[in-house]
């Protein structure tokens, strides 16, 4: 076996430890903001879920007062009586079943085609294809050198956030933070959701900005 045969051989393994340490890399969060909330000065809340189903359930529970330590961060108090409450904050998530996706890695062989795959083709659009580098996309072998072909599922993630005026019920906030990601763990996805949602909260009247998110601890 030649020197340049026995270092393809090897090469493949090696790179492909290099794409497989993108899985701890970030993903990006997509969050929409429409408000006009007047300046927080004591104003108090109640948090009720926008989506029946989630209403009631401990889960949604221990969203609602991640939600609710973030408003109280910003100047806002819990309500003693809902009922009472000078703002009512209605907050739903959800993740989808996954799309499969097949890509291209640009091997042909340990030296054919270039770098192409995670490295190659830029990234993609709003909601297209995903992230390039970062995915947990799972190299194959053959022929000495790296098969074209991979294959993963990308889930999308969605957390909206109403702010009404009890009042009248006046809408004074309107929020949307969306992600795609390899996971489709809620107890991962929400609480970083709800970070990008508050990220420089609340934002600008009709922003639409991106907000990395933190990798997913592996355990």
């Amino acid at each position: 076996m030649t020197r340049f045969k026995k270092f393809g051989l090897f090469a493949a393994p090696a790179l492909a430890l290099v794409a497989l340490s993108g899985c701890a890399t970030s993903f990006k969060a997509d969050v929409a903001r429409f408000q006009q909330l007047p300046a927080p000065a004591g104003q108090s809340y109640t948090i009720v879920a926008d989506n029946p189903q989630l209403a009631g359930g401990l889960e949604f529970a221990h969203y609602a007062d991640m939600v609710g330590q973030r408003l109280a961060q910003t100047g806002y108090v819990p309500a003693s009586d809902p009922a009472r409450a000078d703002l009512i904050v209605r907050v739903a998530y959800d993740v989808d079943n996954g799309r499969e996706k097949v890509r291209s890695t640009g091997f042909g062989g340990p030296w054919g085609g270039g770098f192409g795959g995670p490295w190659g083709g830029g990234f993609g659009g709003r909601w297209g294809r995903p992230w390039g580098y970062g995915f947990y996309d799972p190299w194959l072998f053959g022929g000495g050198g790296f098969n074209d072909v991979s294959s993963y599922t990308v889930y999308t993630s969605g957390l909206s956030m109403k702010i009404d005026r009890a009042a009248d019920n006046l809408r004074l906030f309107e929020g949307k933070a969306s992600a795609q990601s390899l996971s489709n763990k809620l107890t991962y996805l929400v609480p970083n959701l709800i970070d990008a949602m508050f990220t420089n909260f609340p934002g600008q009247n009709g922003e639409d900005v991106k907000i990395t998110l933190p990798p997913e601890k592996k355990g």
